[in-house]
């Protein structure tokens, strides 16, 4: 009998719906097409990122989360029923939902994530923050009186802690993640060649040459089109990976501070469990070509990206619910809430 319980890993970029027993059920970009005279959702995910910039007025296509929070309330409640609706279409009972935040999210940020999944039509919702859920779906018995190290790069924000019997001992999270990044690499672009592009270029140009550590026989080249500033025709400009990662760094740097500031307050014992263990890098940030040796380099720990990365924390907040007690009374400050 399919479960009615479900994680989602509700992202500034991507939503990923996993259910422990069946594995992956969605990923699609957080993305939503709206018709601005009636206010109906159009489409959303996958179909929605492709009128992203290429809409008429009567259609608004935009992303409802900004830095791993809800910007939009409506459009957010609309895209998490439009997915659950998709993934249980026919199915009478309510799912039983968990849904991870960043771990610096407010009690504000908080309710309205719980306010949209329960008005998307969830039976009962839980939230549980992001390092916690990258820590189980990587595999790790967050039960131990051991130290473990987290690092998950996100679409919208980077959260960084220390995980020991079941709690967080030590953390923090910065809005500084894949988006930003793409933002960077416009940035850099524009200034330096007077080519104005896409968010979307961007990304394609990370993934597919972007750097943060390299020697020069992993250089690479990709070309990028966009409008040129000077003539306002199209353009394109040939980038090469020396130069994403120079375009990278000041924003990779913020990231790095971040990791540095929570080793620097870990006690002395879990500190020990650490240099053993080292740093896990969860998130589609984890994928970023030379972060793991950067990192290495820039904390002296052995650093290992968690097998399926993207994936890792949508999996983990799915199996959750068999640490929702756990959870719930392990923690200083509850990582769990119930509702």
């Amino acid at each position: 009998m399919p479960s009615n319980d479900i994680g989602i890993d509700l992202g500034t970029a991507t939503v990923i719906i996993y259910d422990a027993q069946r594995g992956l059920l969605l990923k699609e970009p957080s993305v939503v097409a709206v018709d601005t005279r009636t206010g109906d959702i159009i489409t959303a995910g996958s179909d929605a990122q492709q009128m992203l910039g290429r809409t008429p007025d009567r259609i608004r296509a935009a992303m409802p989360l900004s830095d791993g929070v809800i910007s939009d309330f409506d459009m957010t409640t609309a895209m998490i029923s439009y997915f659950i609706k998709k993934v249980y279409a026919g199915n009478l009972i309510k799912p039983r939902v968990v849904i991870c935040v960043p771990s610096g999210v407010t009690e504000v940020e908080s309710n309205a994530v719980v306010s949209a999944a329960a008005s998307a039509g969830a039976r009962k919702v839980y939230l549980i923050e992001e390092p916690v859920a990258a820590a189980i779906g990587a595999g790790i018995d967050i039960s131990k009186p051991e130290g473990n190290f987290i690092l998950d790069i996100g679409g919208g924000t980077s959260d960084v802690a220390v995980l020991s019997l079941s709690g967080i001992v030590c953390k923090t999270s910065v809005r500084m993640a894949g988006r930003k990044l793409d933002e960077a690499i416009v940035r850099y672009v524009r200034g330096k060649s007077g080519l104005l592009i896409g968010e979307r270029m961007a990304e394609r140009a990370k993934i597919a040459c972007g750097s943060v550590f390299f020697t020069p026989e992993e250089d690479c080249k990709i070309e990028i089109k966009g409008r040129n500033l000077r003539t306002g025709l199209p353009g394109k400009v040939t980038v090469t990976r020396g130069e994403l990662c120079e375009a990278l760094s000041d924003p990779i740097e913020t990231i790095i501070l971040a990791v540095r500031r929570i080793l620097e307050i870990t006690p002395p014992e879990l500190a020990a469990d650490i240099h053993r263990n080292g740093l896990i890098l969860t998130g589609g940030g984890a994928l970023l070509h030379g972060l793991d040796r950067l990192l290495e380099r820039e904390t002296h720990l052995p650093v290992r990206v968690a097998d399926n990365p993207t994936e890792c924390v949508a999996k983990g907040t799915a199996a959750a619910f068999g640490y929702l007690d756990q959870l719930a009374d392990g923690f200083s400050r509850s990582s769990t809430y119930r509702h």
